[in-house]
């Protein structure tokens, strides 16, 4: 088909996107907290090194056994929680270059044909569906602009294709003395120019310490939220660059202290839903000998999830500097995740599979209407809302329900 057929498909379904029978409670605030690398038995496992988060959290809330990654690298997964978009080349490459997205056409199903990392404006996101809804939104990023000369304290991202300085952390200095461990990869609003290019871009993403005033009220907390640790407290450094354990123990100490504040608050209260998930499964780094390393993504999906028309076929082998990279598939492989909400029965466990597009899809039948962008909107795909098949007992129809 040609190109520009395909974008005239595909533009009327972006604007009459795919809807959901789904009837969620009436959810007022959603909280997404993203931590990062880590596979289900690190995590939740006998094992495990976050005792909060793989036995206390799910205990007051739901624990998802079957959740995943839709991609390796980290970007990729990002990008699907607000978007609905499958990999490219440098999206799983996490995009070392910011580079602008060069857009050929757009599929019937809404995903961006093309290379690159910055979708143009005509690529929608889940912040242009609650903008257009009455709806406020806000992420909120650790350590952003620690570092002016890298990139801003709100907004924060690289100049359009040039190299991303914050592909490593920063340690602590005389010029910095917290040091940055602000990861723009890690934040996924910064890769569309809907987000961007909008004036309302520094009102949106701000610094994570204006969580804490935010919540004070239910009137100043934004209907989604979106968090990201730095990449120490995220669990992607292990030890951190400015000396903390990182990996799971780090990111354990974080729920620890913020959890707890957005449980208290009065937005969570009255009809609130916290998720907190991981990007992706673990990809261990081997040593090969010879000074570089060997990596290897098993690449599981569920969902039936599609590849997207971008990556080509699988298995792949890349050679990226010194390291050897192979994906068995395309997907992002078995992290789990688990769900808090006064309408969720505690200690609730399911078993039935859930990714990244499905979290959006979630998302989408809390707080706009059910409208689902991109693979969010492929047939069967399983909400949180979806009753009976999603295994979660969501109660309360008529409000929260007590004693949580």
């Amino acid at each position: 088909m040609r190109p520009a057929r395909i974008a005239t498909l595909a533009l009327g379904l972006l604007v009459a996107c795919a809807t959901s029978s789904a009837t969620p409670p009436p959810i007022h605030h959603v909280f997404v907290i993203v931590l990062e690398n880590q596979g289900y038995e690190a995590t939740f496992g006998t094992a495990t090194k976050a005792p909060y988060l793989a036995r206390e959290l799910p205990a007051q809330g739901a624990l998802l056994r079957q959740y995943y990654g839709t991609t390796h690298f980290s970007l990729g997964n990002y990008i699907a929680m607000i978007s609905g978009q499958a990999g490219t080349q440098q999206t799983r490459d996490d995009c070392e270059i910011y580079a602008d997205f060069e857009l050929t056409g757009v599929t019937v199903d809404g995903q961006a044909v093309g290379r690159g990392c910055v979708y143009p404006a005509r690529i929608p996101t889940l912040a242009d569906q609650l903008t257009a809804a009455g709806r406020t939104w806000r992420a909120y990023m650790e350590d952003m602009g620690n570092d002016r000369q890298r990139v801003a304290r709100r907004c924060g991202h690289p100049a359009l294709n040039a190299k991303d300085p914050t592909q490593s952390a920063e340690g602590r200095s005389d010029a910095v003395p917290e040091g940055d461990q602000y990861a723009v990869r890690h934040n996924p609003f910064m890769y569309f120019h809907s987000v961007i290019d909008s004036p309302e871009c520094a009102n949106r993403v701000v610094r994570l310490e204006e969580l804490e005033t935010d919540l004070k009220t239910a009137a100043t907390t934004p209907a989604f939220a979106f968090i990201a640790p730095n990449l120490c407290n995220d669990g992607h450094d292990a030890p951190c660059k400015t000396g903390e354990p990182g990996g799971l123990v780090s990111a354990d100490a974080f729920l620890r202290q913020w959890v707890p504040k957005i449980l208290a608050s009065p937005a969570y209260r009255d009809g609130g839903l916290l998720v907190i998930t991981f990007d992706e499964g673990e990809t261990p780094e081997v040593p090969d000998g010879h000074g570089g390393f060997v990596i290897t993504a098993d690449g599981a999906t569920c969902c039936h999830q599609q590849p997207g028309p971008n990556l080509g076929a699988f298995p792949q082998t890349v050679r990226d500097g010194n390291y050897l990279e192979t994906f068995q598939s395309f997907g992002g492989d078995r992290t789990g995740a688990v769900l808090l909400s006064p309408y969720l029965a505690p200690g609730t466990v399911s078993d039935v599979p859930f990714n990244h597009y499905a979290l959006l899809r979630s998302v989408e039948d809390a707080l706009v209407g059910g409208r689902h962008l991109g693979y969010a909107g492929a047939p069967g795909l399983i909400g949180f809302f979806d009753g009976k098949a999603a295994g979660l007992a969501f109660r309360g129809l008529g409000g929260p329900a007590s004693g949580h």
